[in-house]
């Protein structure tokens, strides 16, 4: 004959083994009241064993139930009904698309191009004949200032404008030049 001790245990399993199921798969509730009555016919019989063993069928359903669950709902998100549930974030690659536009804005970055008007922020500039809409990084630039493209957000690029010394160095002609970067300002206040 079984030694209550032996049922106690296998309840006790069975009813972590219900746990498992009614998180796997959603019985509305019938295996998670069949896991309770389990576990709970387990704690008696281990009581009915002797008072040490019960404490210890009990302390064992305290403790091990949770990390079964706990262990169960990490396993839970790789499991077919779990896929279906639990919506993945997806990348960035499986929600846009492969854009043309975007991939030549980012082939624009370092480049120097010249303002096709007033940028104050937002604006247009002008590169290879090519008008993009573009944003500075928050200082106005003049129309016909040679800028040079730092990013990409969104569609517009993020320009900065390029300082006298990097105008000598990236300009091929001086005649192309903005007439302002050669003389001084004639209404500059001269008291400075």
């Amino acid at each position: 004959m079984v030694d209550e001790w032996v049922w106690s245990v296998l309840l006790l399993a069975l009813g972590a083994g219900l746990v498992i199921l009614e998180i796997f798969f959603p019985s509305a509730g019938l295996l998670g009241f069949l896991a309770a009555c389990a576990i709970l016919g387990a704690i008696i019989l281990g009581f009915m064993e002797g008072p040490l063993f019960g404490f210890i069928i009990l302390a064992l359903a305290i403790v091990g139930l949770p990390v079964v669950v706990v262990l169960a709902f990490k396993y839970w998100p790789r499991t077919a009904i779990g896929r279906r549930v639990l919506l993945m974030s997806p990348e960035s690659k499986d929600v846009l698309p492969e854009d043309p536009k975007m991939a030549r804005l980012k082939g624009m970055i370092g480049r120097v191009a010249v303002a096709k008007c007033k940028m104050l922020p937002g604006g247009a500039i002008t590169l290879d004949d090519r008008t993009v809409d573009a944003v500075s990084e928050g200082m106005p630039i003049e129309q016909g200032q040679k800028v040079r493209i730092l990013e990409v957000r969104g569609n517009r690029v993020v320009v900065r404008p390029l300082e006298d010394e990097e105008l000598s160095e990236t300009s091929e002609d001086p005649l192309r030049r903005p007439i302002d970067s050669l003389t001084p300002d004639p209404f500059e206040d001269e008291k400075k």
